[in-house]
């Protein structure tokens, strides 16, 4: 993609103040940033399915953008062709931004029929993303590494059409790990394009029909996730060990910031489980989110 002099590409590493703060505290986080466009600290909220759409599933994943992106909140997607493709067009015919997570270097863009939509998202006061520096090419290993991105850049992910191999799904299982709400558009029982969309629903995934049940569910029950009962209370059995062994292990009182870097889980599930071992003696709290053993 042959850059305008208004959109260099820029970088930020963890500790910048641009660094999107959320995206901080996942597991394997990325330590640097490139990216192109503005790096807003608007409200984020991904779109994800299949490449192969059809196009009911283009028309659904245009009209749950544009909507979305006309209440202000960030689109974020990865680009590709299928359902990425229509919600970036959905957020930018709404005048709204959306951000582009990419899987190899910002000198380009992939696939090159997608340049001039990567163009328009610039414009429009959106951004392009990634992990990779210049001249890196898009290796297939990449794809999936970029979907914990994606996921960890918003409030929640939403699924629209994804079959069982679909690269979607690792996008919503990467969102369980780092404690995000996962939505998904359910669709006929024989279609092959809703095998791993059906399964997200086995699995806990909170079935939506409209814009008007994603706004509903995320102001209601804003740590929604996908995991099953079971896999929650394995999950956090895991994740209080996890955090407990970070406090015992420093001799001096230790921060929420400090532990959500060492244990690299997500901020809802290291406050949930601080305040359980809180409540059974194990830790306490000696001054504003510092902790320590209890006595």
């Amino acid at each position: 993609m042959e850059q305008k002099n208004n959109f260099p590409i820029q970088q930020c590493i963890k500790d910048d103040s641009l660094f999107p703060a959320a995206l901080r505290f996942i597991p394997h986080a990325p330590h640097t940033l490139y990216y192109r466009g503005s790096l807003s600290s608007a409200p984020r909220i991904a779109i994800v399915g299949t490449r192969k759409a059809s196009p009911e599933g283009k028309k659904l994943a245009h009209h749950v953008a544009y909507e979305l992106a006309s209440q202000q909140w960030i689109i974020v997607s990865g680009l590709a062709f299928g359902i990425d493709a229509a919600a970036h067009q959905g957020a930018c015919d709404a005048n709204g931004a959306t951000w582009a997570v990419l899987a190899h270097g910002l000198d380009s863009v992939q696939p090159k029929q997608h340049i001039p939509l990567a163009q328009k998202i610039l414009d429009l006061g959106g951004c392009l993303i990634s992990e990779y520096p210049s001249g890196t090419p898009p290796y297939p290993h990449q794809f999936l590494a970029r979907n914990r991105i994606i996921s960890g850049l918003s409030a929640a992910v939403i699924v629209i059409e994804a079959p069982r191999a679909s690269g979607s799904l690792a996008t919503a299982h990467a969102a369980a790990q780092q404690g995000i709400p996962v939505f998904v558009f359910p669709g006929p029982a024989s279609s092959p394009l809703f095998t791993g969309s059906h399964e997200l629903l086995r699995h806990g995934a909170r079935l939506v029909r409209s814009v008007h049940d994603i706004c509903e569910d995320i102001t209601t029950h804003p740590t929604l996730s996908f995991v099953s009962q079971s896999i929650h209370k394995t999950q956090d059995s895991l994740q209080s060990h996890d955090v407990f062994l970070c406090i015992k292990e420093n001799s001096t009182p230790i921060s929420l910031e400090t532990i959500l870097e060492k244990t690299g889980l997500s901020y809802p599930y290291v406050q949930k489980n601080i305040s359980k071992l809180i409540l059974e003696q194990k830790i306490i709290e000696v001054g504003p989110q510092l902790y320590n053993l209890s006595p």
